[in-house]
């Protein structure tokens, strides 16, 4: 550099300094070519190697959702086919308790209406024995009160039993046709 300072002073002329001169011109030429060849063969291929591994791993990336948003979708469709047949198969129990409802509701009508009739039966039974009783009672008691009303009214005494028998037999055979008669009327 010294060198090219005294060069120019010996000229005589002086430079400008906006114009470089050719030997700056040449060294930078030179430094620059270096540097590029250096970037071009360290950095850049540092660069393109990060860039492409970088690459693969968004790709990577997006292929792993892709295949897990799949996988998502499909287990989503088999949980709705499942929930599906739950609510069917929830709809069948409900319609096959709802006929075993209305199953067990008519039996326990018909065990009703068995259990209805038997009691109807066994109380008319009841109320026929008693009506039975109660007329061979009342026979009893009106043939009694008849024997000693006839015994009296007739003044003889009614005392012989097979007498006593028939003059109560017409007796009431008397008040059953009087009895029908007025029915009838």
């Amino acid at each position: 550099m010294k060198s090219l300072l005294i060069l120019a002073a010996t000229e005589g002329e002086e430079h400008n300094p906006l114009i470089p001169l050719w030997e700056e011109i040449a060294i930078s030429l030179v430094v620059f070519g270096i540097l590029f060849f250096a970037v071009k063969k360290f950095v850049v291929p540092n660069f393109e190697s990060t860039f492409a591994e970088r690459t693969q791993a968004i790709e990577g990336g997006i292929a792993a959702a892709e295949s897990k948003q799949a996988e998502a979708d499909a287990k989503l469709a088999e949980l709705e086919q499942q929930l599906a047949d739950a609510r069917h198969e929830a709809a069948r129990i409900r319609e096959e308790a709802r006929e075993q409802g209305a199953a067990i509701v008519a039996e326990m009508r018909e065990q009703a209406q068995a259990e209805s009739t038997r009691i109807v039966d066994h109380a008319h039974t009841q109320i026929e024995a008693e009506r039975q009783q109660a007329i061979t009672s009342l026979r009893a008691e009106v043939g009694a009160l008849a024997t000693g009303l006839a015994g009296r009214i007739v003044g003889e005494s009614l005392e012989d039993d097979a007498r006593q028998s028939r003059v109560v037999e017409r007796f009431l055979a008397e008040l059953e046709t009087a009895d029908a008669a007025g029915e009838n009327a």
